[in-house]
């Protein structure tokens, strides 16, 4: 097994492409070591001890280094835990006992509550998201999880490379809220939730 690495927009991220399916549905983001106890796969990757965040795609892995860490030595360990994951075909998350795997929902905290009277507005925002911006977003080794619509502003939260990223304010009021505005015409704002 091979397993290829890209960088990121975010200079403290990699891509890690173990060249099969990760995720088979959604995405997950680890923020913490704490968050990561139900993914044996993340927890080993944080217990490298200078990872700060674990975010898995469909297909690929990105790690984020710790401030100060030296990818040229956390690099080798961090591709030796995915290969071990892979080759022994483990599972992505904890069992939850004798009733099979069980992946967590993670938590989607809303920052407004969509008025049901937008549904139409919302809808047109979920398709651009979905069939424009997440996949290319996850060709830089992230997502993007919508958080509500209200007055015209558009709510979302940048994971994996993109959380932090120097470059996700630019992606977000250039990139995002352009195309939003232009397909979308009640939307006036896009902010980071």
């Amino acid at each position: 097994m091979f397993i290829e690495t890209e960088t990121t927009p975010n200079p403290a991220t990699l891509k890690f492409l173990p060249g099969q399916e990760v995720m088979p549905s959604g995405t997950r983001d680890f923020a913490n070591p704490e968050a990561a106890e139900v993914s044996p796969l993340a927890q080993a990757i944080f217990d490298t001890g200078e990872v700060v965040n674990v975010f898995f795609g469909g297909d690929f892995v990105s790690v984020t280094a710790a401030p100060g860490a030296d990818w040229s030595a956390l690099k080798p360990q961090v591709v030796s835990v995915l290969l071990d994951h892979f080759v022994s075909a483990a599972p992505l998350f904890a069992s939850s006992g004798a009733n099979g795997i069980s992946v967590p929902e993670e938590s989607i905290d809303m920052v407004v509550e969509d008025d049901p009277a937008n549904a139409d507005i919302v809808g047109q925002i979920h398709e651009l998201l979905e069939t424009r911006v997440r996949p290319a977003v996850a060709g830089d080794g992230g997502d993007i999880v919508y958080r509500g619509y209200k007055d015209g502003v558009v709510y979302l939260a940048m994971q994996g490379a993109c959380a932090g990223c120097p470059s996700s304010t630019a992606t977000l009021k250039h990139g995002i809220e352009g195309l939003l505005k232009h397909y979308v015409p009640e939307v006036v704002e896009v902010r980071a939730a």
